[in-house]
Formats: structure tokens, C-alpha cells, sequence
């Protein structure tokens, strides 16, 4: 990100509070024939704020809800409602270059998702929209790099794994700081945990969300975070789910317990959670849901410097292996057989300097069990070998592949071997396991050393391994990628204090990480 862009930026959080009350009073956008027309809604309509996502060189996702009572279904009336948004160069709105209306429909729960186009590669970008005459918060936004740009560097931050019940999101605080081009989160945005009387912060309603009111109110209430909303309402971000999004390890449209989720009773489940997400996440419209299933493999290009393959590992894949044999079963899949080869296409042509992965769930091996033997995750790609080795040879011939990945709750970064049999085999990548933003809370680090430091033995293709909340921050530049482990001291109050953990560089065309 540039100077002068970083300056914009603490331009506009300085003065957060005169901005909006300028926007509150500023009505020229709005025609007066229209104010006259404006329908009165309930007070609070923007409380679950605002967000961009999917950036685009001449373009972006903006997103928004009308819910003034969120934890309750969203409290707007049963009918569609015209929302304007406005989009300027300026975070005083003097400079507008797009603007226009949509329609909040009661169908996908008055959600707002405007694909604005038309505008600059590479500019920040400020925006905010207007219902039954209040305003929204206002956001910013960044496109991507024009297609040929080398670009000056990508700054992206990795998180997942949010848990309200464990913690509150504090590295968010941190990560608004540090500024970030785009917000990568691979997974695990919402929990489909009960409520639970001991947890830090109680979960809504009184069980797991089944129903799409359920699963509203779930992400209403995640939104509520005052730290993960002001960095949505500063960076556009990248998503796509994991598990507990819908169900925690689900397969496809088999559910961790099918003893207990009859099949048409989970296809409800998955249809009402999938939509729900939607209406949640800063994507496009292709990414509608029908029924229980949704587009959310995608790419994205940030000039010619890097490429993102955005992965979907729940939706496609086989059902989990038992047992080590199953593991290494040549037909389960992860990514299905469509996804699969959209993957291989897009790494094989790749212009890009830097080839991204973002994965929910790690791809190099964890065996976790000392000496002799194997022990594997098999909910993770160590369950589905057949295809990871699979992948693993294409990237021999892809131009610096790194895995950005979730899922476990911990730091681990490793190389990427071409044959986790053969610890003398070649290394073809690097992957980021970032940590979680609360999940697990405030985890035992003496525990957590006396399990997994006697393992790093069996599984020396580990650089780095940690068990402190956070997320992951990468300066990204064609002569190599500097990642920085950012942590915080505790996610058990409202604010916290954030350090770097550790530092560590991929080298462009040298596979593999090590640590600065």
C-alpha cells in the first residue's frame, strides 16, 4: 500500500465521528422527489454495518443488511425496500464516481450486495448507502491491481476460526492497525455450537441453529463485534467457509452424526446455512445459493504479481476416511472432480509471480504420533492422500505456490514435500496454518508444547509451530513474501495487546520457508 493511501486511511479513522455526522446531514445525493418518497423504516436499520469484498481492478463487492433487530429474525417489514449507495473518491463523499439503487428483498433477508464497476485499479474507495432516510456507516474499500500492473507490494491478512463463545475478536483491533490491503478468512466465520453458561461470551438462542432465522440470528450476532465490524468497514475481504458454518465436519451433504441428522433434514439444514451466509458475506451474486448448494470457488487476480484460488473443501468432498488405508483411498476426493481440475488450469496458466491457495484445512502432513506409525487428521487433506500428493506433483510446475490455510487453531508453517513418506523428497511450496482469532481462547501454551513438541521429530518439514490467538499478515512482493505471526496477549476481555511472534520469508522461485 502506498503513503499516501496509508495516510487516506488514518485520515478517515481519525475522523470517523465528523465524517458521519457530515454524512447525516448531506442529502444532496438523495433527489429531493425521492426523500419525499422515502417509506420510514425501524430506527437502526444499519446496525450490522457495512462491508466490501471480491475486489476487483475495475470493480467490488459492497455489502449490508437491514436488520434493526438482528438477534431476532432482523425486525424489518415483510416487503422489499429501495436502498441508494453511493461510492467516492474522498472519504468526505466531495468526489463521488459511482452511485446508484438497489432492492433489499425479504427472500434473502433484506442483504444488499452492489457489484460496483467502472472504477480505477488499485485505489482506495469509500462508500455508504441509505434506507428510509438513515444512513449507514461509512466504508472503505481498495480495488485490485490492474492486470498488467508488477505492483508495489500486496499486503493480506490471514484469519479464521472466530468462536464468540471463546473469546472476544481482539486481533481484529491489531489487524485494523496494520492495515492491510484485503482480509483472507478461510473459514469458521460463525459456530453452530449451543449456547454454553461458562463461555466468555454466551452463544444466542437456546441450540444449534437448524432453521434460516436460527442461523440469521447466529451471524447477526457475530457481526455485532465491534472489532471484526470496523475491519470489515475498512478492507474488502475474501471469504469462504469451513465446517461449523453449517455443521462441524460435515461432508458434502453427510453430517457428523447421520445416526442423529436424517439425510433430508441436513439438505434443510445445509440450504438454510448456506443461504444464511450468504446474506452475510461481501460475495457476488453468483454466489446465490441454490438450495443446498453454492458457488464459492473462485479466483482473483491482484495484477501480476499474485493469484488467489479461493478452495471450497466441505462442499464436494467424500465422506471421511476411518482408518489409514481409507486415507490413502485413490477415489475420496476434497475438492470434487469440477473443482479439481478448475485448480490444476488456473495454477498451469497462471501469469502470476505468486500462485495462493487459500485452503480451510491444512495440506502438509501432521502425524501425531511419535516414532514408528502413522497418525493422521483425517478430516484434514492428510484424509484424502491420493489427491493431496496429486496436487503436490502439479506443483512442481507452478510458478511459487503457498497455501494459506485454517482450520486448526494453531500457527503451523511448513514446507510443502512432494512424498511425506520420503522425508528426503523434494520441497514444492510453502503453506501458512494461520491461528485462530478466539477459538480455543486463551489456549494452555505449557500444555500445548508438552503435546506437540515431541512430535516436530516426526514431522521435520515444520518451521514453526504456536498456540497464542491471532492471524497472519504477508508483504507480498515479487522478490519473495515476508509473513509476520501476529498475536495477541489474551482474548478473554475486550482489548488486548499484540506482538509479533515471529517472522518468516518465502523466497521467490526457492520452494519453501524458513524463519527471518
Amino acid at each position: 500500500m502506498t503513503g499516501a493511501a496509508s495516510s487516506d486511511r488514518r485520515r478517515f479513522l481519525a475522523g470517523g465521528a465528523a465524517m458521519l455526522g457530515a454524512a447525516a446531514t448531506a442529502q444532496l445525493w438523495l433527489p429531493a422527489t425521492a426523500q419525499a418518497a422515502e417509506r420510514p423504516l425501524p430506527e437502526d436499520v444499519f446496525g450490522l454495518g457495512v462491508a466490501s469484498g471480491d475486489p476487483l481492478p475495475d470493480g467490488v463487492v459492497l455489502w449490508t443488511r437491514l436488520a434493526p433487530e438482528p438477534l431476532t429474525g432482523g425486525g424489518m417489514p415483510d416487503e422489499a425496500v429501495s436502498v441508494q449507495w453511493q461510492v467516492a473518491s474522498d472519504a468526505r463523499f466531495r468526489t463521488v464516481v459511482r452511485t446508484g439503487w438497489t432492492v433489499a428483498r425479504p427472500a434473502l433477508g433484506h442483504s444488499v450486495h452492489v457489484d460496483v464497476r467502472g472504477l480505477r485499479p488499485g485505489r482506495p474507495y469509500y462508500y455508504r448507502f441509505r434506507a428510509g432516510g438513515q444512513l449507514s456507516p461509512v466504508g472503505r474499500t481498495r480495488t485490485a491491481p490492474a492486470p498488467s500492473a508488477t505492483g508495489d507490494g500486496l499486503r493480506i491478512a490471514l484469519a479464521s476460526c472466530q468462536n464468540w463463545q471463546h473469546g472476544y475478536f481482539t486481533p481484529y483491533a491489531d489487524m485494523l492497525e496494520q492495515d492491510p490491503d484485503v482480509v483472507l478468512f478461510v473459514g469458521d466465520y460463525i459456530y453452530e455450537s449451543s449456547p454454553s453458561a461458562t463461555a466468555v461470551r454466551r452463544h444466542e438462542g437456546s441450540g444449534e441453529p437448524y432453521s434460516l432465522t436460527q442461523y440469521r440470528n447466529r451471524y447477526a450476532q457475530y457481526r455485532s463485534d465491534p472489532d471484526l465490524a470496523a475491519m470489515h468497514a475498512n478492507a474488502p475481504f475474501v471469504v469462504t467457509f469451513d465446517d461449523h458454518e453449517v455443521d462441524n465436519d460435515y461432508a458434502g451433504q453427510v453430517p457428523q452424526d447421520p445416526d442423529k441428522q436424517a439425510h433430508e433434514a441436513f439438505v434443510d439444514r445445509v440450504t438454510a446455512a448456506y443461504q444464511a451466509y450468504y446474506e452475510h458475506m461481501p460475495v457476488r451474486a453468483t454466489a446465490v445459493p441454490n438450495g443446498p448448494h453454492i458457488q464459492m470457488y473462485r479466483r482473483l487476480d491482484f495484477g501480476s504479481l499474485a493469484r488467489l484460488n479461493v478452495l471450497d473443501t466441505r462442499q464436494f468432498r467424500s465422506d471421511q476416511a476411518t482408518s489409514q488405508a481409507g486415507a490413502q483411498d485413490p477415489s475420496l476426493t476434497m475438492l470434487g472432480a469440477e473443482q479439481k481440475r478448475w485448480l490444476v488450469k488456473g495454477l498451469r496458466l497462471s501469469p502470476a509471480r505468486w500462485n495462493l491457495v487459500a485452503s480451510q484445512i491444512m495440506m502438509a502432513e501432521t502425524d501425531l504420533k511419535a516414532g514408528e506409525g502413522k497418525l493422521w487428521y483425517y478430516d484434514a487433506w492428510d484424509g484424502y492422500q491420493a489427491e493431496r500428493n496429486a496436487l503436490l506433483q502439479e506443483f512442481k510446475r507452478v510458478r511459487n505456490p503457498v497455501v494459506l490455510t485454517g482450520d486448526r487453531h494453531l500457527t503451523m508453517v511448513s514446507d510443502l514435500k512432494e512424498d511425506y513418506a520420503d522425508p528426503a523428497s523434494k520441497v514444492v511450496g510453502a503453506e501458512f496454518v494461520g491461528t485462530s482469532i478466539s477459538s480455543n481462547g486463551d489456549q494452555d501454551q505449557a500444555a500445548f508444547h508438552a503435546q506437540f513438541d515431541p512430535l516436530k521429530g516426526d514431522n521435520p518439514h515444520w518451521k514453526l509451530i504456536d498456540a497464542h490467538r491471532g492471524y497472519h499478515l504477508f508483504d507480498i512482493r515479487r522478490d519473495g513474501i515476508d509473513a509476520r505471526v501476529r498475536t495477541v496477549d489474551t482474548v478473554l476481555k475486550p482489548e488486548a495487546t499484540a506482538s509479533t511472534l515471529a517472522k518468516l520469508r518465502v523466497e521467490a522461485g526457492e520452494p519453501g520457508v524458513s524463519l527471518v
